[in-house]
């Protein structure tokens, strides 16, 4: 039996191996091939420097619109049961499957100068093509499922009967929501909305086509690419990584820490 056992987790080591070597590898190639020189070059250009504070910035006010929004909605998905749930739960996961470029032109057609929405808030002087708030539409769209899926498996984990026993004390719905389930959910509905953020600051698709300027890092990284090179885009697209790196480690501390009992 322990042969049996030792050779299965051997063979699904490899295997597992295979796909974290496949992960590694080309992000460990651009890191390793990026001098500290260049990354410092690439941190002090002015150019650089102002594409990490759009990008950073429009993530998280669209990270912030998705908790005043998206958070009720998980509670909803997570409590309620009503007429077209399953489809309201596949309209919140449709921004994942769509193509992104897909996306952007959607978003184009609703928010663009003479879009269904662009073409009433122009004459207002409420914009959305190439500038902030057009990257912060692109970022919010592509990345808030993982704000509601991640805030409705928390809420789902609470136990109901905490919530029963404060509205039969006399706390109202929204008290009950605001001192017995959120404060239960918060770490699920922070993990949520810290992987929206990572998620807002690499999105290029959508953006590209509703808001090219000013430019995100993503942005910069293909322009860069696609005017002068490997060499010029390399240094860039190194800094993005360790930002997702270093977004994604602190995403991970943030996690509800498994029991061992």
């Amino acid at each position: 039996m322990r042969k049996r056992n030792l050779f299965f987790n051997i063979v699904f080591s490899l295997l597992g191996g295979l796909l974290l070597l496949f992960i590694v590898l080309p992000l460990m190639s651009i890191l390793l091939g990026t001098t500290p020189q260049t990354l410092w070059l690439a941190l002090i250009d002015e150019e650089v420097l102002n594409s990490i504070v759009i990008t950073f910035s429009a993530a998280a006010v669209a990270t912030v619109l998705a908790i005043f929004t998206g958070v009720p909605l998980a509670f909803l998905l997570a409590r309620r049961k009503f007429r077209g749930k399953r489809l309201l739960e596949a309209l919140v996961n449709l921004p994942i499957v769509i193509p992104h470029t897909a996306a952007g032109v959607a978003l184009l057609l609703v928010f663009g100068r003479r879009g269904l929405l662009g073409q009433w808030l122009t004459p207002l002087g409420i914009t959305f093509t190439d500038n902030f708030y057009g990257i912060v539409v692109g970022m919010l769209f592509v990345s808030l499922p993982f704000l509601v899926n991640l805030s409705r498996e928390s809420f789902a984990l609470v136990d109901e009967e905490l919530e029963r026993v404060a509205l039969i004390d006399g706390a109202s719905p929204w008290q009950a929501f605001w001192y017995v389930s959120l404060p239960q959910a918060w770490r699920g509905v922070l993990a949520g909305a810290l992987m929206m953020w990572a998620r807002g600051i690499s999105e290029f698709g959508a953006v590209v086509i509703l808001a090219y300027h000013p430019k995100i890092v993503p942005v910069l990284v293909f322009e860069r690419f696609q005017g002068f090179g490997l060499v010029a885009a390399q240094p860039v697209a190194a800094l993005l990584i360790l930002i997702a790196l270093a977004a994604f480690v602190f995403l991970q501390l943030s996690l509800p820490k498994e029991s061992t009992d």
